[in-house]
């Protein structure tokens, strides 16, 4: 059994062991902690709470509170009333509830007890540190909060949308950085480049078992696989991106000629970082291939297996429109097209604009429209993921490509290593170097690999405007964060708080 496993396993037992001694001495049999929903009447017997409080503890993530609000309870019986030993029986009931149960410390009912008086600062202080706790606890293994900031997944999801993130669906992940500043992902507030965490210690990556496996379509929230290296001031850009484009000593020097200039621009890249895995960008897509799957696209239709792969309904590709009057807010409003997405030509009439497939009906039967086309790719783009003249693919034209499984094998030569060089080094921590045309994968001579873990292959809705697996490859399953759950609030960026700013029919909507 794998040790995550068992540590968990271990401190849960601790806890129901010590919480059977709390219950002997506080006059009720200890046998009852193990009988489920009697155990919590008897709990809320003991410190004398009203009954309704059992209703709270059924329900999710609520009872997390609750629970710390019994916890507290029973502490005062064992005149523990320190912010101190609050904590740490919060933190730690594993340990601190089998030393009041078992060690030499007595219980008092609460109705045989003098009422403590606690100043406003104690009951502020109090209050804040366990909303804190308990905010963690949630935001870290049940669900966290997050904003789509950008156009990659319109229509589907929305520049604006505020959704909550579902982390036990595909099973929580074991912080494999705890220490860090509550709330923050990897960088402290009101700073550029400052960490909000510590790199030591760290925990090996361990994913609790899940309520669901990841499907075709899924809109899931991960850790961008190329932000394990990062250029503080370009975070919008994939470093390898940068070094391809300027090299790589251009990026670390942090400095380039400008072709426009002919002068040396300084600090324009930053310091450069590594973070760990789960301190990187978090990224939404829609999950199109799965683990096994033969994924291709073809004149930007994408298909699986050889089959046509289903097309979401806010799918949109850019059009090429050329208007007799230009085209003003009230039309991108109307048709709700994010004004950052769309690009107009200079000195000209001609725009680049975002369109689903019901759109295009509509635009090119307005009075002003003269000719409206449909923007493709053709030829080999350097920007797309592997990078090799050997697989001259384009954002629309993309494959044949196999998503790598676990357990699976594949033959490797110096042509293929491109597909799956970082899965072999950075995702699966093996050390590997091409001598002499033959590859050797920890010094052993290799003409296959076998992987380690599955990886999904992500796409953004908005296929021209979405920097996805298309330029950065393959997302392994432990950069997985969670499933995007559903759409609490939605804010409109192109428009103000009096003219429609609030989207109210995309609030508590689920997202597909």
């Amino acid at each position: 059994m794998d040790i995550v496993i068992i540590t968990t396993l271990v401190c849960f037992v601790a806890a129901v062991v010590g919480l059977w001694g709390v219950f002997n001495k506080a006059g009720e049999a200890g046998w009852k902690v193990l009988i489920p929903l009697y155990n919590l009447y008897v709990w809320v017997k003991i410190v004398h709470k009203p009954l309704w409080w059992i209703v709270f503890l059924l329900i999710p993530y609520i009872n997390i509170f609750m629970v710390m609000l019994l916890l507290v309870e029973l502490l005062k019986g064992f005149d523990r009333d320190t912010i101190g030993s609050q904590v740490l029986c919060i933190l730690f009931p594993f340990v601190y509830l089998p030393i009041l149960g078992f060690g030499k410390a007595t219980y008092t009912d609460p109705t045989k007890r003098a009422i403590l008086k606690k100043s406003g600062a104690r009951e502020w202080t109090e209050a804040i540190i366990f909303a804190v706790i308990a905010a963690t606890l949630i935001r870290t293994f049940f669900f966290e909060a997050y904003t789509i900031p950008t156009s990659s997944m319109e229509k589907s999801m929305l520049v604006g949308d505020f959704l909550f993130v579902d982390k036990v669906a595909y099973g929580s992940r074991v912080p494999m950085t705890p220490l860090a500043i509550p709330f923050t992902h990897h960088t402290m507030p009101l700073t550029k480049s400052t960490k909000s965490y510590l790199g030591w210690p760290s925990l090996p990556y361990y994913r609790y078992p899940g309520f669901a496996v990841i499907e075709r379509n899924d809109v899931v929230v991960f850790n961008y696989p190329d932000g394990d290296t990062v250029a503080l001031n370009q975070q919008n850009q994939s470093y390898y991106q940068l070094v391809r484009h300027y090299g790589r000593d251009a990026v670390w020097k942090n400095e380039f000629r400008n072709p426009q200039t002919g002068a040396f621009e300084k600090e324009y890249f930053g310091r450069v970082v590594a973070r760990p895995i789960d301190k990187r960008e978090n990224y939404i897509k829609r999950c199109v291939a799965l683990p096994g799957d033969v994924m291709e696209i073809k004149d930007m239709q994408l298909y699986i297996d050889g089959e046509k792969a289903f097309n979401p309904e806010g799918l949109q590709f850019q059009y090429i429109v050329r208007t007799t009057t230009p085209l003003n807010k009230k039309f991108f409003h109307k048709h709700r097209i994010l004004i950052t997405d769309v690009i107009q030509i200079p000195n000209s009439l001609t725009y680049i604009v975002p369109l689903t497939s019901k759109l295009i009906p509509i635009v090119e039967n307005m009075n002003n429209i003269d000719t409206m086309a449909l923007l493709t790719t053709s030829g080999w783009d350097a920007d797309v993921f592997p990078h090799s003249q050997a697989y001259p693919w384009n954002r629309d034209n993309y494959g044949p490509l196999t998503i790598p499984k676990k357990g699976a094998t594949v033959s490797i030569d110096t042509a293929s290593i491109v597909l799956y060089d970082r899965i072999i080094r950075i995702y699966e921590g093996n050390e590997m170097k091409i001598e002499g045309g033959k590859i050797f994968i920890n010094g052993k001579e290799s003409d296959s690999y076998t992987f380690k873990q599955d990886y999904y292959f992500m796409m953004g809705d908005n296929r021209h405007n979405s920097a996805d697996s298309r330029m950065w490859g393959f997302v392994p399953f432990d950069h997985i964060v969670g499933k995007a759950a559903f759409v609490w609030l939605s804010l409109d960026p192109d428009r103000d708080w009096f003219d429609g700013k609030i989207r109210w029919k995309r609030m508590f909507r689920g997202i597909n």
